[in-house]
């Protein structure tokens, strides 16, 4: 099996880093960028062609949710959001991200079952 590459969103430093350990221990995964902002994200996906794309949902600029909207337009990569908030405030459907998982859960297992549960929807 080949790594499944990641590039990680998020404004704040630590929880980059935190999710940067979690992907790091994480069997078949592989970190190939990191972005601080949405349109970070959108440049970022465009020259590295991650599978999976690990997205906090506020960020400066263009937010998480309609960063995914875009990067979700050509069908790629699988986008997981992640946030503090409580899921039934964020539009996950209307994303085009394949599920959420809030920052204080994001786990290895969290970051498997999501990667399986996506690669099994339609259109993944």
């Amino acid at each position: 099996m080949t790594d499944v590459r990641v590039v990680i969103v998020d404004d704040q430093e630590a929880f980059r880093r935190a999710m940067a350990a979690v992907v790091d221990e994480t069997d078949g995964f592989v970190i190939v960028g990191e972005a601080e902002s949405g349109e970070q994200s959108l440049e970022l996906a465009a020259e590295l062609t991650p599978d999976l794309v690990l997205m906090d949902v506020n960020l400066p600029g263009i937010d998480g949710v309609e960063a995914s909207r875009r990067l979700r337009a050509d069908g790629r990569p699988v986008i997981v959001l992640l946030s503090t908030y409580d899921e039934s405030d964020i539009d996950v459907a209307g994303s085009g991200a394949s599920g959420y998982i809030s920052k204080a859960a994001f786990g290895s297992q969290s970051l498997l079952d999501m990667w399986r549960s996506a690669k099994t929807q339609p259109g993944s």
